[in-house]
């Protein structure tokens, strides 16, 4: 069996901090540099920045050969000993991203060991090639894209370590760092997501504000700290009504997709209009899903923008409850339905989505948005579950929150993400724009 060395590191400069991750895959028997990758992260804490390293390096190996073994070598003693499983995983932010890990490969595949910081050189180096591309404004670029465009400039063929490099595997680029995201009746009213299971919940890089962070979130609008910058602020549209929503049925992303219903349309026309008075959405980005689109399509349409499609915005797959009314899924499926709200690892019935699930997916792509984002005002046209579940990682609650939450057809919400790594819930269910 082929064995493989994954070496990762990550750092920020700050903690939290502009942050980067680098890995480098190697052929355990030759030496041979397999894959190379890194990544500039935006503003998250060292650890985030190590575990990210960690995951792109796993994926990378697995592009390689699903089948190896693979010996992992950071100089992170946390990384090492919580993978190793010796230490608990407390840290919300953390937790998501190591079930990640562990998932690539099977655990009897993959093995952890401790190095001295001098032998990560590296991974190490990569990680500060991300974050010197991170300042500049520019992604990181493997060195056969270096090595191309410096032959490109020159009219000189690429050097034969470029070529090497081109081979190796560019996995996992796009996904970046995590913290951390139900749905029932309402579409439904117990409705939410949650990532970390009850218990585990600590203080998290992007949480915990001052009392006068808190006094200038608790401000009228979606104004910024003047001392932090101008932070990434989502603003997070629900869509409007399809015939499945007054009935209060599961609709998700496993097989139901309604288009919105006539009053659903009015909904988003209104919302369209509040948007174009407050005018200050600079880019719009909506779930793929056919009644985020519409919503999204309107507003778009008002305000002079293109949509941009993000899978990870899509609702939860609610599997075989998908159509079916809170009550109809506590008759046919009671013991899955109590597990289901009990437990944010349990699955609806048929192979639906868990909530820790969701919000994995969910935590990649608000911090991948934040990274892209950063110091703009970002509509996110989505779902019930996305929603709750961005606004409970901003409050650092625990996933049973997600049941509290009262989320309307069209309403608005607001989560602001500073430069410090800490976040500010501006606005939640706002549906004053829908009245008459």
């Amino acid at each position: 069996m082929r064995e493989f060395i994954v070496e990762a590191d990550g750092g920020s400069r700050g903690n939290p901090g502009p942050a980067g991750y680098g890995a480098v895959v190697t052929d355990a028997a030759t030496g041979e540099i397999l894959a190379e990758e890194a990544e500039y992260l935006g503003v998250v804490t060292n650890n985030v920045a190590e575990y990210r390293g960690l995951l792109a390096g796993l994926r990378a190996a697995h592009a390689l050969d699903p089948t190896a073994t693979v010996r992992v070598r950071m100089d992170s003693k946390l990384v090492v000993e919580q993978m190793s499983g010796r230490w608990k995983i407390k840290h919300p932010d953390m937790k998501p991203l190591a079930t990640q890990s562990r998932s690539i490969f099977p655990p009897d595949q993959v093995t952890y060991e401790w190095i001295p910081r001098e032998q990560n050189k590296h991974a190490d180096r990569l990680a500060n090639e991300a974050m010197d591309a991170g300042a500049k404004g520019e992604p990181w670029s493997p060195p056969a894209s270096r090595a191309a465009a410096a032959a490109s400039d020159s009219g000189k063929p690429a050097a034969a370590a470029g070529s090497r490099a081109a081979g190796a595997a560019r996995v996992g680029a796009a996904a970046p760092p995590s913290e951390q995201r139900l749905k029932t009746p309402n579409e439904q009213q117990l409705s939410g997501a949650g990532g970390e299971t009850p218990n585990e919940q600590q203080p998290s890089s992007a949480g915990g504000e001052t009392l006068d962070e808190q006094r200038l979130s608790s401000a009228p609008g979606w104004s910024s700290a003047p001392d932090l910058g101008a932070p990434a602020t989502f603003v997070l549209l629900r869509h409007g009504e399809t015939p499945l929503t007054p009935q209060k049925r599961f609709s998700g992303s496993g097989g139901t997709d309604p288009s919105l219903s006539e009053a659903g349309r009015e909904q988003a026309r209104r919302v369209a209009e509040a948007l174009a008075r407050r005018g200050t959405i600079q880019t719009i980005l909506a779930s793929p899903l056919t009644r985020t689109r519409e919503t999204a399509g309107v507003v778009a349409a008002r305000l002079g923008l293109d949509v941009t499609i993000e899978d990870g915005l899509r609702e939860t797959d609610f599997g075989a409850w998908e159509g079916l009314t809170f009550g109809e899924v506590r008759d046919r499926y009671p013991d899955d339905l109590n597990a289901w709200l009990a437990d944010p690892e349990a699955h609806p019935t048929g192979g639906g989505e868990s909530f820790a699930e969701t919000a994995t997916r969910l935590a990649v792509t608000r911090d991948k948005l934040i990274a892209a984002y950063a110091g703009r005002t970002v509509l996110l046209v989505t779902h019930v579950t996305p929603i709750k579940t961005l606004v409970r990682l901003a409050l650092g609650a625990p996933p049973e929150s997600l049941f509290r939450m009262e989320l309307s057809a069209a309403s608005l919400s607001a989560v602001a993400y500073y430069a410090d790594g800490n976040a500010s819930v501006r606005l939640f269910n706002d549906t004053s724009h829908l009245r008459p």
